[in-house]
């Protein structure tokens, strides 16, 4: 425990080294590498997006974070908010360690009607549940070093007071018991909490948000199963019919198609606090090898009636090494779900927010090829006849590859740049269109990502790159293929656009 105190000292006088908002000046946010249009902390390391809850005009985005260093380490939660899911304020890190663990993964609720008794009905709590991670223990050999922790917020999500209690949901002797996904059941009047439990799903029922009863389990005949369950999330939405279905998002590590992390998703009903999946059949949310963990807004306003996801923009197979300083990792773009049903199958598509509009400038029409006059654009074009090719590149002869060929899409980023820090980095990325048919094609470029959306999200695929400058040319390989680009304005204010 003392390496872990003077851990988090030091990780407390890092964070501090910034202005008096708790933001970066424009220069440092302008790294090689630094996402232009995609939240990414201001140092420090940070995985899994957490406890996302829209409040009082602002969306919450907490996050796995480690502020002294730019590899994973003790977690804290990271904070940030943003009224638009675009331009994003830093906070100060809202729950750090304590005698009962790291704080690892979980999600955040309004707790309405004071359920929990940790407000009052005319100032109800935010309540956050989150994992505890005790390392002694788990160095010590124990299997019960993961328990589940709650704490809460008063002044809309600026400060968080742990309960006293903790933790509120013990662990049975089970290694991997965490990553807790808090969602109101309207049907059985009551919270239900959604773990992930080595290879499987359990949930728990209350009443009050303290006091926790099993109630089911689901996933140990059906799903991937190549790695560790993580990252859960349930939650209703209507489908193309107008019928409203469950759905399960689970991220698994290793075992996705890409190799690393991925995320799988169920669609089913949820009755009597069990989980029913219609079918046996195993689906991604994203065929790329960089989007993990994604979960969703709770609060969402009825009014807005959307359904909006956010992941962590990595792979545990790379993530450590990337060669970015001084932060690693970032989040993908916000985006809404939408749940299509055809015949007896289901798809769940995303796109971007229309947030996202706002910064994007005027499109410019090219066929062929053109040079890029911004180092983060949109790319659109639309394709009939079910097969396309265009190169990424810049005058180093880097390039990343995109190509539709037999039904087939290729990412090779294999010479893409920097690729060596990883064996598994530089490959071609496979993926079967299935029944979609090519219509329209939207690719989003950062600096080092690109997710790129097929048909309005029915595929999607993200993927990371580093290049050693930034890709200047697309060319297609049908030289009249018609295309737009478009800029997108920096978040961060940059003058580089």
């Amino acid at each position: 425990m003392k390496t872990l105190s003077a851990l988090l000292l030091l990780g407390i006088f890092l964070y501090g080294c910034s202005d008096s908002n708790g933001n970066k000046t424009i220069e440092e946010m302008n790294q090689p590498y630094r996402p232009q249009y995609h939240f990414s902390p201001k140092t420090g390391w940070m995985n899994d997006p957490n406890g996302m809850v829209y409040y009082a005009g602002q969306y919450h985005v907490f996050y796995q974070h480690h502020p002294a260093s730019t590899v994973w380490g003790p977690m804290h939660w990271g904070h940030a908010v943003s009224k638009d899911l675009i331009h994003w304020e830093h906070k100060p890190i809202a729950i750090y360690p304590d005698s009962l663990g790291m704080i690892f993964s979980g999600s955040a609720v309004l707790d309405k009607m004071n359920s929990s008794g940790l407000g009052t009905v005319n100032n109800p709590p935010l309540v956050a549940m989150f994992t505890y991670h005790n390392m002694p223990g788990e160095q010590s050999g124990r299997n019960d070093y993961q328990t589940q922790g709650i704490a809460f917020s008063l002044d809309s999500g600026s400060t968080w007071t742990k309960y006293s209690g903790n933790p509120v949901i013990r662990n049975p002797g089970i290694r991997d018991f965490r990553d807790p996904k808090l969602s109101w059941w309207a049907e059985g009047s009551a919270w239900i909490v959604t773990l992930a439990v080595k290879d499987h799903i359990e949930f728990y029922g209350s009443n009050d948000l303290i006091n926790w009863t099993k109630l089911s389990e689901f996933g140990q005949n059906i799903g991937n199963h190549g790695g560790v369950w993580e990252c859960p999330d349930l939650f209703k939405i209507k489908d193309n019919e107008g019928v409203e279905q469950w759905v399960l998002l689970v991220s698994i590590n290793p075992g996705a198609p890409k190799g690393g992390s991925g995320t799988q998703y169920f669609i089913g009903d949820f009755k009597s606090g069990s989980f029913i999946a219609h079918d046996t059949i195993t689906r991604w949310i994203d065929q790329g090898a960089d989007n993990y963990a994604g979960v969703t807004w709770s609060n969402i306003p009825e009014s807005d009636g959307r359904r909006i996801f956010i992941g962590w923009m990595s792979n545990w197979n790379y993530a450590n090494v990337v060669p970015t300083d001084p932060w690693r990792s970032a989040l993908t773009l916000p985006r809404e779900l939408s749940l299509l049903k055809n015949n007896d199958d289901w798809l769940l598509k995303s796109k971007p927010v229309n947030e996202l509009e706002t910064i994007i400038g005027t499109r410019s029409l090219f066929t062929g090829e053109t040079s890029l006059k911004t180092q983060h654009p949109l790319i659109e074009f639309e394709n009939q006849s079910g097969e396309f090719e265009f190169i990424l590149s810049n005058d180093l002869n880097e390039f990343i590859s995109v190509k539709v060929e037999q039904g087939v899409i290729n990412i090779d980023r294999s010479h893409s740049g920097k690729i060596d820090f990883h064996e598994k980095f530089g490959q071609v990325h496979r993926t079967d269109l299935k029944d979609i048919k090519l219509n329209r094609v939207a690719v989003y470029l950062d600096l080092s990502s690109m997710e790129l959306f097929i048909n309005d999200g029915a595929l999607v695929m993200t993927e990371l790159f580093f290049p050693n400058r930034p890709f200047n040319k697309i060319k297609f390989k049908n030289s009249a293929q018609r295309f737009s680009v478009a800029p997108i304005k920096s978040i961060w204010g940059n003058v580089n656009q």
